[in-house]
């Protein structure tokens, strides 16, 4: 069951939103600005509508595959929050690393968001929201944001799980979410270290 949640995650996560509608603009998204298909380089390419468009794409192809598991399954199936933690997964590893784009994609914030929103408890997702909000408004880095954002899976299930008999599971696979959050924004981290990170509104 784990190893058919990764696939169908991963099949799903490979639609690359951002990709597809710069190729409606007749734009190569991959050969413009930073070269990643997510939001935050569909806006500097492309413009606020474009990449509304791609972070609610890459959003919900992780909402709708979790939705889909969680209201057809989770009266049959024991744990399914565990399954779709590994869903999410698959998505987020289906989005950063699509096959068909020489595994090169995006980086995976938008659709680790779907999978808060699809799993995550309300107050925790209302949290996140607000948080990632405040973080980029206040500095105007997206990655920053995204990085904080990045620990609200593990930090939900330490709140709403620890009596789950698979919580040690879950923890570790809502760890493996937030290390690659990081993974993917390793170049970001050091540029905002050395001050040389770009801010949301500057051109690429």
């Amino acid at each position: 069951m784990i190893f058919i949640c990764l696939v169908i995650g991963y099949c799903c996560g490979c639609f690359t939103t951002g990709y597809f509608v710069g190729k409606a603009k007749h734009i190569d998204i991959q050969h413009k600005g930073s070269g990643n298909s997510g939001a935050t380089n569909a806006l500097r390419t492309m413009g606020i509508g474009p990449a509304v468009i791609t972070l609610l794409g890459d959003a919900f192809k992780a909402v709708i595959p979790i939705c889909v598991l969680r209201f057809g399954f989770s009266g049959i199936q024991p744990c399914w929050e565990l399954y779709a933690l590994y869903l999410g997964l698959g998505v987020v590893l289906g989005h950063n690393y699509p096959f068909y784009l020489h595994f090169k994609g995006g980086k995976g914030i938008a659709a680790m968001g779907g999978t808060i929103f699809a799993i995550a408890d309300w107050r925790v997702t209302v949290a996140a929201i607000v948080i990632f909000v405040s973080i980029v408004a206040a500095t105007r880095y997206v990655s920053l944001g995204s990085l904080v954002v990045a620990w609200t899976l593990p930090v939900n299930v330490l709140l709403f799980y620890r009596s789950s008999p698979v919580f040690l599971h879950m923890l570790i696979i809502a760890l493996v979410f937030t290390l690659l959050a990081y993974i993917r924004h390793w170049s970001n981290i050091k540029r905002l270290l050395s001050g040389a990170e770009r801010k949301i509104g500057e051109k690429a």
